[in-house]
């Protein structure tokens, strides 16, 4: 197999990119520039996306096109950095749509990324791929916007839309910062602690992206988390299990709200998604449970 990830740099794509040259495939990572350090691989090529607008033809050949670029949403919520946001995922699916326009072979799919927080916010509710989405504040209407544009730019080509909830992972994401105050002996419930956490370790992630590359009838939205989602106060207790540390000084969501502003929301409101599509189709997850998770990332 050959693969175009755009945003193969990230934290995701760079996962993606050593899984799928362990197996074997051709990898083209599309980007805004080549990386200084960009790893070396026989297998392996790094292209801008205005060096593929003039010359397109490392990227011929390829079954799969994997769209993991966009503007982190953590980062301050001001009007310019909300447009910034906004505008990125929208112009990478812009040149995404572009760069297979060139192309004289088609991919025979898309996985764009997209997110659960398409669902809205709920302390109640649980979401599947056959619930609607549910525009209520900053991130569903990034999300659904991204989605949409989607639809739009890729026609007469399977689409899968990854819905990713919180990433685990020991070297990049959130997680590292999330179990930082528990090292220190000050971990505690964000908030309430009954927002919801739909979660995924890493190496599953990564193994469903392969799934869904795999699998011709699979398409649409597909929840990619967990089948076990937890409360914040349930995760932040995992973490203090895993690792012996303390789980019991709770962080008021004023403080998140003066630190951070709007930003806040992204950890003190939640949704409890469920990977419905993927049991579906008969996807096994190697960490399907949030305790082993934590203990292979401790490892």
């Amino acid at each position: 197999m050959k693969a175009m990830i755009c945003g193969g740099t990230g934290f995701i794509g760079t996962a993606l990119t050593a899984y799928w040259l362990q197996a074997g495939h051709d990898i083209v990572v599309v980007g805004r520039r080549v990386p200084a350090n960009a790893a070396s691989h026989p297998r392996l090529q790094y292209r801008t996306w205005e060096e593929l607008s003039i010359d397109p033809g490392p990227a011929e050949g390829s079954d799969i096109l994997v769209n993991l670029a966009g503007s982190s949403l953590s980062q301050r919520w001001s009007s310019s950095g909300k447009e910034r946001i906004m505008n990125s995922r929208i112009e990478t699916v812009s040149a995404a749509s572009q760069l297979i326009g060139r192309l004289n072979v088609k991919p025979k799919a898309v996985i764009q990324a997209s997110a659960v927080a398409i669902y809205g916010t709920s302390l109640t509710d649980t979401f599947d791929e056959s619930s609607p989405p549910r525009v209520m504040d900053f991130p569903s209407s990034v999300v659904q916007a991204w989605e949409e544009a989607a639809d739009r730019a890729y026609p007469d080509i399977r689409l899968v839309k990854l819905r990713t909830g919180l990433v685990l992972g020991s070297k990049g994401g959130a997680f590292p910062k999330m179990k930082l105050p528990y090292m220190f002996g000050f971990g505690g419930r964000i908030g309430s602690g009954r927002q919801w956490m739909s979660w995924i370790h890493l190496s599953d992630m990564v193994a469903l992206i392969d799934f869904c590359a795999a699998s011709p009838n699979l398409a649409g939205p597909v929840n990619a988390v967990a089948p076990q989602p937890v409360t914040n106060d349930q995760f932040g207790a995992a973490i203090g299990s895993v690792y012996h540390r303390p789980h019991w000084f709770p962080l008021p969501s004023w403080v998140l709200k003066a630190a951070l502003g709007e930003l806040s929301e992204i950890l003190l409101l939640g949704q409890r998604a469920l990977p419905a599509k993927l049991l579906e189709h008969g996807f096994v997850f190697g960490f399907p449970e949030l305790h082993r998770a934590l203990e292979q990332l401790k490892n």
